[in-house]
């Protein structure tokens, strides 16, 4: 088993391959190791692992009674996420190459990052700044069929966009071309799609390309079907990520 060790950078979301990552970084702990990565020559890559938090928050246990105001906060590159911070995280995450690192004023980052590979949490040391992990890279499987069911999700997304589009009162661009490589297209739509952070995880550790996309096929008709179905939906932009506040 080929393993890599990198910084962790544990999000309340899912990172998809090919997807881009804009990021707040403002905690020490994650500047910190901004700092680090910028250490790095410009040639090189500078990159770092992204993990989902389990149940969306950090899951640090709290203490019975009233919270003693006098109490200092939690500090370090733990901090939130318990004793044992491997059990916090999923335990499939994906490498985030940082195509630009920039340093405000303040101290804080404004940084651009892009998925590349998946990777599955191994271990996590907190002896340092901030945390880093242990990974093994998995490889994208393509399964059985994944060009076939691959042409079916694009069919059924241009519909379920259609359908938000129309909930929303608002109209799609046009000329926007997708992608027709199976394991893109898995990875676009998981990623485009309104979906909570559980449901976007399964879809991120699906063990091939046809899985990936036999699962988001049945939840696209789902999805498609309960828009059909509904006066109007909040607002949230289908095709930009929020930026991280982390």
């Amino acid at each position: 088993m080929t393993t890599v060790r990198l910084p962790l950078f544990p999000l309340n979301s899912v990172l998809f391959p090919g997807l881009v990552l804009p990021l707040n970084v403002f905690e020490e702990r994650y500047r910190a190791m901004m700092r680090e990565l910028l250490k790095a020559p410009e040639d090189d890559p500078r990159r770092f692992a992204v993990v989902a938090i389990r149940d969306g928050h950090e899951v640090a246990p709290a203490s019975p009674g009233m919270p003693d105001q006098t109490a200092l906060p939690e500090r370090g590159p733990a901090a939130g996420f318990g004793a044992d911070p491997a059990k916090a995280f999923h335990g499939v995450g994906c490498i985030a190459d940082a195509a630009t690192i920039r340093e405000r004023a303040d101290g804080s980052f404004e940084v651009l990052a892009t998925g590349t590979t998946r990777v599955r949490l191994v271990s996590v040391d907190a002896s340092g700044a901030f945390l880093t992990a242990e990974l093994e890279e998995l490889p994208e499987e393509p399964g059985d069929e994944a060009g076939a069911i691959a042409e079916g999700v694009l069919r059924q997304f241009r519909q379920y966009q259609k359908r938000l589009a129309g909930a929303r009162e608002r109209s799609l661009a046009g000329g926007t071309e997708l992608p027709d490589e199976p394991s893109v297209v898995s990875y676009l739509v998981a990623a485009a799609m309104m979906l909570d952070t559980p449901t976007k995880q399964r879809l991120l550790q699906a063990p091939d390309t046809a899985s990936r996309l036999r699962d988001e096929l049945k939840l696209l008709r789902s999805e498609t079907a309960i828009i059909r179905n509904l006066p109007s939906l909040p607002a949230s932009d289908l095709t930009r990520g929020p930026t991280s506040m982390n």
